[in-house]
């Protein structure tokens, strides 16, 4: 039986589409643990590609096909390849790739020494045109105090949960865990999971002696991404979401 392909058909518009495809397609994917081997999660996944201007529309089913075909191998090695398969199949030039995945690492508590998983929410988003290009994005909860309210008051200072979102494109393998490692080290304390009430007394503390702006967490996070030889551009981000005031507090430093 043969039916009519109605979006190979033609267009008169003379209009391109920058990204046409499929969004939020939950699937699981393979991730690699930098301590575990692998790691399994689900994934929330963006496929889009370029529509040249002649086309009608895409085709959608093809999106899912590609998932399918590749649904033991989703993961940073194979991101390319399964680029390079969208550009065939549906005839484009550019394909773009999101794909945005919660990631678990097993923290010990700092005095009890309980461990408890942590979850991350992290993303790949790759792109192939004329070149490839891939940005690791994770974004880490930790804890900021606020060095003006530690120096003004007479006892305690405000402090909160700030989030920091940081992106790197990079050209050897850049580990989660290294990411996230960094982000942690230069906050006024970092998060966990499971605390009980000595880690709570020292995370409090540790918060105390080391008040941060936004800016300083930003600037010293910058500061060791410099030094990593593999990353040769980041962005990072970081939101303070303010105990004392109904705003939050924001800085970024992305490199040109």
């Amino acid at each position: 039986m043969s039916l009519k392909d109605v979006q190979s058909q033609r267009d008169f518009r003379n209009i391109n589409i920058n990204k046409v495809g499929v969004k939020g397609v939950k699937y699981p994917i393979t991730l690699l643990d930098k301590k575990n081997g692998l790691q399994h999660t689900i994934a929330d996944i963006n496929m889009y590609v370029l529509l040249p201007s002649k086309f009608k529309g895409t085709h959608m089913s093809r999106f899912i096909e590609i998932i399918n075909e590749n649904k033991n191998e989703i993961n940073i090695k194979k991101i390319h390849h399964i680029l390079s398969q969208m550009k065939t199949k549906l005839n484009a030039q550019k394909a773009y790739l999101e794909i945005n995945f919660d990631y678990f690492i097993e923290k010990q508590a700092p005095v009890s020494k309980i461990k408890s998983l942590m979850s991350y929410t992290c993303g790949l988003y790759a792109f192939s045109g004329d070149a490839d290009e891939l940005t690791l994005f994770v974004k880490v909860p930790v804890t900021s105090l606020c060095p003006c309210s530690k120096e003004i008051s007479e006892y305690g200072a405000h402090n909160q949960r700030a989030f920091v979102s940081v992106y790197v494109k990079f050209t050897d393998m850049v580990w989660i865990e290294d990411i996230i490692s960094i982000v942690e080290a230069n906050a006024s304390s970092d998060i966990y999971c499971l605390l009980k009430r000595p880690d709570e007394k020292f995370v409090t503390e540790k918060a105390y002696n080391n008040p941060m702006f936004v800016e300083d967490i930003a600037r010293n996070i910058v500061k060791d991404l410099k030094l990593d030889k593999r990353i040769y551009w980041y962005k990072v981000e970081v939101e303070s979401l303010e105990s004392i005031h109904n705003h939050n507090a924001y800085a970024c430093i992305e490199k040109n």
